[in-house]
Order: C-alpha cells, then structure tokens, then sequence
C-alpha cells in the first residue's frame, strides 16, 4: 500500500475508518525526512491493512500545531482511534517493523481500561 497524504479535512475519517493508521509529520525543507521516507514506502508496502499517512507540516500547520509536533520527522500512531505512539525522530526500518508488529499485537481491550482507569484517576483529583 502506497502512503496517503492527509489533510485538516481528511485526517479524522482516515483515523476513524482504519483499525491502524500511521502518520508522518514531515516537511519538504527536512533532511531527516526526506532520508526517513524511502523507508517508509517501502515498509508500507509490506502491511496490507494498515494505513500509511503522511502529513505536510507546512501545509497543514493547523494538525502539527494539535498535535503538537515539535520536531520532524514525527510519527504517531492510531489504533482503533486511540493515538497509542508518538515519537520524533527517523527510524530504521527494522525498528520501523517492529512497532508496527506491537500495534498489531496489542490487547485494544486492556489499553481501553487502562485509559478509563487514567481518566476515572484524575477526574476525582478535582
């Protein structure tokens, strides 16, 4: 599957129709991200499935100032509408393989209760 490019108006159908969504954050004038994106091309070719996104910073400042990027190349990563992965910074491809691995194996189900139990935590803080 080739990358698809996102924008204000396509980011939250690509996140709520897909079970796992990727996301680069990059931008044109980025070294680290024009050497990261052969990388994950390639990769996206080996996940049928699984969405490979991709998100101009520049053009699409409105998301990369949500979801506060930093620093670029970013990579997110949606499960099942939860963002689960959030890291700055080019990765090998093998390291890239191996987190895509993990998202797939991931028990949705406990990240679920776990974040109801954050939540319930910090709503009697108050």
């Amino acid at each position: 599957m080739a990358t698809v490019n996102l924008t204000k108006d396509t980011f939250e159908d690509t996140i709520v129709n897909n079970d796992i969504v990727l996301v680069d954050f990059w931008a044109d004038w980025c070294g680290p991200c024009k050497t990261f994106a052969p990388t994950y091309e390639k990769v996206s070719e080996n996940h049928d499935g699984v969405v490979f996104a991709k998100v101009d910073t520049e053009a699409e400042q409105e998301l990369a100032s949500y979801f506060q990027i930093r620093s670029i190349p970013t990579l997110m990563i949606f499960r099942d509408q939860i963002g689960i992965f959030s890291q700055p910074g080019a990765l090998p491809e093998a390291a890239l393989e191996d987190l895509i691995e993990q998202t797939k194996g991931l028990d949705m189900d406990a990240v679920r209760a776990e974040i109801a139990e954050h939540s319930a935590e910090h709503s009697n803080e108050g």
